[in-house]
């Protein structure tokens, strides 16, 4: 699993296309050649883009679970909701399908940001807005998160 980190200011093109910045792309060499799935967020209105290698750990959660018990089945359903095979093409560039660029809202400015082990992809205003909060929420967040949990020795270094 490769550790991703950082934020980026993109542009996308009139077909959808973003250049991934150097940085970017220096960190996702290890799992270049093996594609990327994108997909909505389930959360916000954005894309996530996942290394093949992450999204397969994903799928064997999925699969593990019983897909006759329909509320699984409805959550499949809606999870894998617009979810694209697609490859960062030789010049360094994604290109989002036009379903995805429509459900994200994407128009020209663009910023890929890593959240554990995949990225990103906002629209730059709605990425603004969602980040948007009190100096309160982002306390209760925080030691909602990560308050109860005290770091083995391990996780320090």
């Amino acid at each position: 699993m490769i550790n991703l980190l950082g934020q980026f200011n993109c542009k996308a093109d009139a077909k959808g296309r973003v250049m991934l910045p150097t940085l970017l792309k220096k960190q996702l060499a290890p799992v270049l050649n093996n594609g990327f799935v994108l997909k909505r967020s389930m959360f916000q209105h954005c894309l996530e883009l996942h290394p093949m290698e992450y999204w397969n750990d994903i799928s064997k959660q999925l699969r593990a679970q019983n897909s006759f018990e329909k509320t699984n089945n409805t959550f499949f359903r809606i999870y894998t909701a617009g979810l694209t095979p697609v490859e960062i093409d030789g010049t360094g560039r994604l290109q989002i399908p036009k379903n995805l660029v429509e459900y994200a809202g994407i128009s020209k400015e663009v910023v890929l940001t890593c959240s554990a082990g995949f990225i990103e992809v906002w629209d730059k205003d709605s990425y603004e807005k969602a980040i948007d909060v009190s100096d309160e929420e982002v306390a209760k967040m925080v030691e909602e998160a990560m308050g109860g949990k005290k770091p083995n020795e391990n996780e320090l270094s």
